[in-house]
C-alpha cells in the first residue's frame, strides 16, 4: 500500500513525506515544482513531474504504485494573492482538486486527507475556534479551500469513500533533525520573513496594521510547528485505515502570539535587533484566529511535541541558515 502526496515537494508536504518514511510507509509525490524542490524529496519517495489536476496522471501512479490512500497538499497559500487573482485560485487550489477527488473514487482509492486552512473561518468573533465555529472566509483563498471540504462531504456521501480535512493555523519551523524547512524564496510566512531579516536576507521587514483589536493591534496567530501538523497527517491516515469516518480536525495549539510578540521572539532568539517598518492592514487579514484542538487530540490522538515559540524560531533560523549555502 503506498500514500500519493501531492505537492510533497512543498513545505508542509516535504515533512509530511519524511514523516511518512520514518513510520515504514510508502509515498509517493506528485508535484509541479512551481514551488517546491526536487532536493526537498527525500531519497526512497518517487518524484512524478506533473499536475495533481492532470486526471489520466493521477490515475496512472495510482495504478502503477497501488496507491490506496492520497494527501492533498498542492494548492496556491497567499491570501492578498487570491484578492488580486480569485480565479487563478479558484483554478488551483478547487478545480483541480475535484479532479484528484473525482480521479481517486474512479480509482478505487477509498481515504483522502487534504490540507485546509483557518481561512474558512474568516474573521471569528469568538476564540478559540471550534470546527462547528461558523464558516464565513474572507478571502478568495479561504473559499477556494471551504469549497474542496463540500466537495470531499459530498463525495463520500455518494460513494464508498472517507476523508480527513485538517484546518490549519500557522504553520512555522522546520524538521528537528535539519533535513527540511520552508524554502520558498518569497515566502510571506512572518517567522520566515522575520528569520530571513535577522540575517541580513531582508534590509527590513512590514507589520500591516496595527489598529486590530487586539492587546497590542497587531494580529494574534497560533503558530503550529510543521512536524507537529505533518505527524497529524499520519494520525489522520491510521484514523481512517482503522475505519473511522469522515472528519474535519483543527491543527494549531490553542494559544496565539502577535505579530509584534513574534517579531521580537525572533529578534530575542537571534540576537539581532533588525529594522520593521509599519504600513495598513492587508486584505483578507483577520484580527485575530486561535485553534481549538481538542477534536484532533480526542478522535485521531494527535500529541503535539514542538509547542514552543522559541524552539520553532531557533528551527527557522537554523534552517534559514542552511539555505543560505544550499543550491535549489
Amino acid at each position: 500500500m503506498a500514500v500519493l502526496v501531492t505537492g510533497g515537494a512543498g513545505y508542509i508536504g516535504s515533512h509530511t513525506v519524511l514523516e511518512l518514511l520514518d513510520a515504514g510507509e510508502t509515498p509517493v509525490v506528485l508535484d509541479d515544482l512551481s514551488t517546491g524542490f526536487r532536493w526537498a524529496v527525500p531519497e526512497g519517495a518517487p518524484l512524478f513531474l506533473g499536475d495533481d489536476g492532470d486526471e489520466a496522471l493521477v490515475a496512472d501512479i495510482i495504478a502503477r504504485h497501488d496507491i490506496t490512500a492520497i494527501i492533498h497538499f498542492a494548492a496556491k497559500i497567499v491570501v492578498p494573492e487570491s484578492v488580486a487573482d480569485p480565479l487563478g485560485y479558484y483554478l488551483n487550489n478547487t478545480s483541480k482538486a475535484r479532479n484528484l477527488i473525482a480521479t481517486a473514487v474512479a480509482s478505487g482509492v477509498k481515504h483522502v486527507i487534504f490540507s485546509s486552512t483557518a481561512a474558512v473561518y474568516g474573521d471569528p468573533q469568538r476564540q478559540p475556534v471550534t470546527e462547528d465555529t461558523p464558516l464565513s472566509p474572507v478571502s478568495p483563498y479561504g473559499r477556494s479551500k471551504l469549497m474542496v471540504e463540500w466537495m470531499l462531504e459530498d463525495t463520500a456521501r455518494a460513494h464508498d469513500f472517507a476523508y480527513v480535512a485538517l484546518r490549519y493555523f500557522n504553520v512555522a519551523g522546520a524538521d528537528p533533525k535539519g533535513r527540511c524547512g520552508q524554502s520558498t524564496p518569497n515566502a510571506t510566512h512572518l517567522i520566515k520573513v522575520a528569520a530571513q531579516t535577522a540575517l541580513g536576507k531582508r534590509a527590513s521587514m512590514q507589520v500591516f496594521g496595527t489598529d486590530y483589536p487586539t492587546p497590542d493591534g497587531t494580529c494574534v496567530r497560533d503558530y503550529i510547528q510543521v512536524t507537529d501538523l505533518a505527524r497529524a497527517h499520519l494520525d489522520a491516515l491510521r484514523h481512517l485505515r482503522g475505519g473511522g469516518g469522515s472528519l474535519v480536525a483543527n491543527c494549531g495549539y490553542a494559544h496565539g502570539f502577535s505579530v509584534l510578540e513574534v517579531i521580537e521572539a525572533v529578534k530575542r532568539v537571534s540576537g539581532v535587533d533588525f529594522r520593521v517598518d509599519y504600513g495598513p492592514r492587508r486584505p483578507g487579514d483577520p484580527a485575530m484566529i486561535v485553534a481549538s484542538n481538542q477534536r484532533a487530540r480526542e478522535i485521531l490522538g494527535w500529541r503535539p511535541e514542538h509547542d514552543n515559540l522559541d524552539e520553532i524560531v531557533r528551527q527557522a533560523l537554523d534552517w534559514e541558515k542552511r539555505l543560505s549555502t544550499r543550491q535549489a
